[in-house]
């Protein structure tokens, strides 16, 4: 099977489990990648053929800056969740979602979920 990688998106958002958190948001770095076939998009030159990376771009940043969840997990697996829903094409999906400045003294470059799932 053939990826196509989203990597290093920033956007900001609300999550974590400290009330200051939820109200003074932070920037989260989400990296995507998706498993599918894109012989027949390459043959054909065809954008019908595969997944438009700017709509998934998109509905992404409107998951991360949407409602807060409290762990990064909770936001990895619902986007996750819903990019195989809405993509059906995808077979697989891989979500990182990095918190670059988890709210304790780090000395390194945050905090990462990294998980995959795949379609039933």
């Amino acid at each position: 099977m053939d990826r196509i990688i989203l990597k290093g998106m920033r956007f900001y958002g609300f999550h974590g489990v400290f009330p200051e958190e939820n109200k003074l948001g932070q920037a989260f770095v989400v990296d995507l990648t998706l498993v599918l076939d894109l012989q027949e998009a390459g043959r054909k030159d065809d954008l019908e053929l595969t997944v438009n990376y700017g709509s998934v771009y998109n509905q992404t940043k409107l998951i991360v800056g949407g409602k807060p969840f409290k762990l990064i997990e909770a936001l990895a697996e619902h986007i996750a969740s819903t990019l195989l829903h809405t993509y059906t094409i995808v077979s697989e999906i891989q979500v990182c979602v990095t918190k670059p400045h988890p709210p304790f003294e780090t000395h390194f470059d945050g905090v990462t979920v990294d998980i995959t799932r795949r379609r039933s």
